[in-house]
């Protein structure tokens, strides 16, 4: 299996709805460019004891820690993330404003040629922080790092889609389309 040696095209979309009846999105906008993303599920287990030795582990998902850095936020990407705003090329931030729900896609290239492509469907950022150094004799250009928290959708429990090029039995349409709107379920055909 070819190793990941890359990352590009995140992209974000806007969760519009999340219930028993389905789960739709706005259109996926693409984010400024990646430079590096870790994704860690998180998983609560709790040890079954019987005859003094572990009988069973019991575990339940729990949620996706996200970590994404970007070369650069622009102001309008920040305040799609945040919940904030930009009038007149300016960015206002309140005390009230809340991130919006978004799903977030994006490809990782392998070292042969493919790629794996990615959407985790439901989670949400944090506001963004921010790092300013005075500049010196050598340059020390600062990126954009962001973290989220992504969880299963209500309407089915999913919490992330992933395929790969290569895949025996991959779907390219579902691959031709893949930033063009968050994908649904492949389902099987007889």
């Amino acid at each position: 299996m070819p190793r990941q040696i890359g990352l590009k095209d995140i992209h974000i979309a806007t969760v519009t709805k999340d219930d028993g009846t389905g789960a739709t999105y706005g259109v996926p906008e693409k984010l400024e460019r990646a430079v590096s993303a870790k994704i860690s599920p998180k998983v609560n287990s709790e040890n079954i004891y019987s005859d003094d030795i572990v009988e069973d582990v019991i575990s339940a998902f729990d949620s996706v820690e996200v970590e994404i850095e970007l070369n650069q936020l622009s102001l309008t990407s920040r305040a799609t993330l945040q919940g904030a705003k930009v009038v007149k090329g300016v960015l206002i931030e309140s005390k009230d404003d809340l991130p919006p729900t978004i799903a977030m896609g994006f490809k990782s290239k392998k070292a042969n040629g493919k790629y794996r492509f990615v959407w985790l469907l439901k989670g949400k950022f944090e506001l963004t922080s921010d790092e300013f150094d005075t500049e010196a004799g050598k340059p020390a250009p600062k990126s954009s790092k962001l973290k989220g928290t992504f969880f299963a959708r209500d309407f089915d429990g999913n919490y992330r889609f992933i395929t790969d090029e290569d895949e025996v039995g991959a779907d390219p349409t579902i691959i031709s389309g893949w930033f063009a709107a968050v994908p649904a379920e492949p389902t099987e055909t007889p």
